[in-house]
């Protein structure tokens, strides 16, 4: 069963700086559960087939005209609209929503807030909040760190060096998002955000030292609330009889919530820097999404053809000079 997620009319209101014309009841106790809005041209027309009383409705200069005009029949038309019951309307470029408007939203329970803020402007930045919010998610366990913009989700089975990397990484000017449980949206087909869950934000389990508060020791700049997940790196203590990635020529990708997410697996032992090796995987993968392959290149020099054989995946052109 799919989980339900909310959110609250004060979350909006504080959110957007919204202004509260009338609340039927307390506005924590006002929830919502859709990311769609909704502008009900038609519905003050009289088309109700599609109407959805549960979106939040923002009306603007469009709809107030509109109402205006209709002389005598505003009345009927208002009325038709506040008996579906919305649960929201907001009012935006300051408008005033006039004596009979706020008599029908008492009348039906309908909460009626106002802005200044433009139509469009006000209704983009509102579907993005609430894509944030009502977004699909799931918990993982890793560290999710972001490393010159990239934003590096680290896997990897439990002491395998995962926050000590990250620990690394923030002596050297990058920043922690989320350690140990990883909160993860899905907030496009094509956008996953991390976050860490609010009562350990900031916090960081380093054995043999114990609970550290990053935030404190390292500074504002050394953390931050969400990051886009552009790539995973899955950590693992090195196997001898495996055969590990040393070309790069095509992604791996790893899906979570439905999207594909770029990964790379980076293997563990004594000697190796692997903050150093995340810097370098961030930089690089930023290379690919701008069209650039260095082992594409370097294949291209060489003069191997695009249709590349197993075996020299397995192994590297620099083979050739031991």
């Amino acid at each position: 069963m799919t989980a339900m997620f909310s959110v609250s009319l004060s979350q909006i209101i504080n959110e957007h700086n919204l202004t509260p014309v009338y609340l039927p009841k307390e506005a924590d106790d006002i929830l919502f559960f859709t990311p769609e809005v909704n502008r009900p041209g038609l519905a003050l027309a009289g088309f109700f087939d599609y109407f959805d009383n549960q979106r939040i409705q923002v009306m603007g200069k469009t709809e107030t005209a509109y109402l205006a005009q209709l002389g005598d029949s505003m009345k009927d038309s208002l009325e038709r609209f506040f008996s579906c019951r919305p649960a929201a309307v907001v009012i935006t470029h300051g408008l005033s929503p006039g004596r009979y408007f706020m008599e029908l939203a008492r009348e039906y329970g309908t909460a009626v807030l106002a802005t200044d803020e433009g139509t469009s402007s006000f209704v983009a930045a509102l579907i993005s909040t609430l894509n944030l919010e009502l977004a699909p998610r799931i918990t993982r366990h890793g560290v999710l760190v972001e490393v010159y913009g990239e934003g590096i989700l680290l896997l990897g089975e439990s002491g395998v060096g995962k926050s000590e990397t990250a620990m690394e990484l923030i002596k050297r000017g990058h920043r922690l998002i989320a350690d140990d449980a990883v909160e993860i949206r899905r907030v496009s087909p094509k956008t996953l955000v991390g976050s860490s869950p609010k009562n350990i934000r900031h916090f960081m389990e380093l054995r043999g030292i114990g609970i550290i508060n990053v935030r404190r020791i390292f500074g504002i700049g050394s953390v931050k609330i969400t990051e886009q997940i552009d790539l995973i790196i899955h950590l693992e203590q090195w196997n001898s009889s495996k055969m590990y990635d040393r070309m790069g020529i095509d992604t791996e990708y790893t899906e979570i919530l439905g999207n594909q997410v770029p990964m790379a697996t980076i293997p563990v032992k004594p000697g190796r820097n692997l903050a150093v090796i995340i810097e370098v995987a961030a930089m690089n993968h930023r290379q690919k999404v701008m069209g650039y392959n260095a082992a594409h290149e370097l294949l291209k020099i060489l003069g191997v053809a695009e249709d590349i054989p197993e075996s020299i995946i397995k192994t590297t052109p620099f083979d050739s000079f031991d």
